[in-house]
């Protein structure tokens, strides 16, 4: 009797201490295991924030580099023979250069690394400035929004008793007849939205249409100080993409969303100043010809990323080109 009592207590109390063992580490497994995650996982986190700050490095290392103004946009005169309700580089001056100052300019931005000069409007053909162009001219890019005639005199494209779809289709011609590249720039705005370009795009045959969404730009086409007032010929990211949709056939089509466009493009107004479009606006940088590219350039609010990803470099040699004229 004596012997048997302590073997029975005993048993009993393994019995609770065996089923809190089990209650305990019923709990602790579940810690065990974030425990042993969290010890396996410090290696491949270490690894991951060293990559982190590699790529941090870079992008500022990249940062510092200087920009290499590949594809400039020059508008040297800020004239124009229409008055595009959208307008986003309206003639605010009259100012033009000097020859010898833009030469001088030219080379500057040569110099830096420039491959392409795009001569921008206003209108560089009504300016005697056209001397520029001659053989040197690859690419003659030419706007038309519309080719309902009615829509383009609605966009102001009209001038007068001439027609701009019969002045487009003569350029096209002489470009083909003096072997010069063809290109087609379009403003998708509330007017031509709707319309199917696909049969006349594919008729003219040009080496890329870019196809741009109305964009507003403060203290040109929007604002107490603008020239213009475009808010009436915006639209929306789903119209524009609509438009593109309809178009995706042509293999020349270039789309230029507003996110693509703003920050994407080098643009050298008349006194040669970058014009910075980070907030909204054309803030320009002090002249090149002033203080050089290389610091002119770093208050362009240019983003490189983007023109690459938008396509802004490609062939525009008309020799690497090797059109069938």
């Amino acid at each position: 009797m004596w012997v048997l009592m302590p073997l029975a207590f005993a048993g009993m109390l393994l019995k609770v201490f065996r089923q809190q063992l089990s209650s305990l580490w019923s709990a602790l497994v579940p810690l065990f295991s974030f425990l042993r995650t969290f010890w396996l996982a410090g290696p491949q986190r270490k690894q991951q924030q060293q990559q982190q700050q590699q790529q941090q490095r870079k992008e500022s290392q990249a940062e510092d580099l200087p920009i290499t103004p590949t594809s400039v946009n020059y508008h040297f005169t800020r004239r124009c023979n229409y008055k595009c309700g959208f307008c986003f580089h309206t003639a605010k001056t009259s100012f033009v250069l000097p020859l010898v100052e833009a030469k001088r300019g030219l080379l500057l931005l040569k110099d830096a690394g420039m491959e392409k000069i795009n001569f921008s409007g206003g209108e560089p053909f009504i300016h005697d400035r056209g001397e520029y162009l001659g053989d040197y001219l690859d690419i003659l890019a030419i706007s038309c929004d519309s080719f309902n005639e009615q829509v383009n005199v609605l966009i102001g494209r009209g001038q007068g008793k001439k027609n701009h779809v019969e002045t487009l289709q003569r350029l096209r011609r002489w470009c083909r007849d003096y072997r010069v590249a063809f290109k087609i720039n379009s403003v998708i705005n509330r007017f031509n939205v709707d319309e199917d370009m696909n049969e006349q795009i594919r008729a003219l045959n040009p080496v890329r249409w870019k196809v741009f969404q109305c964009l507003l730009i403060d203290g040109e086409n929007s604002g107490d100080d603008a020239l213009r007032e475009a808010e009436r010929f915006v639209i929306s990211d789903e119209e524009f993409d609509g438009f593109l949709d309809r178009h995706k056939e042509v293999s020349c089509l270039v789309p230029e969303s507003n996110q693509k466009m703003k920050d994407s493009y080098l643009i050298l107004d008349e006194y040669m100043r970058f014009l910075n479009c980070k907030n909204g606006r054309k803030d320009p940088s002090k002249s090149i010809l002033d203080v050089g590219v290389e610091a002119a350039i770093k208050c362009s609010g240019f983003d490189e990323k983007m023109f690459l990803t938008r396509g802004g470099k490609y062939v525009w040699s008309k020799a690497d080109l090797q059109l069938d004229w």
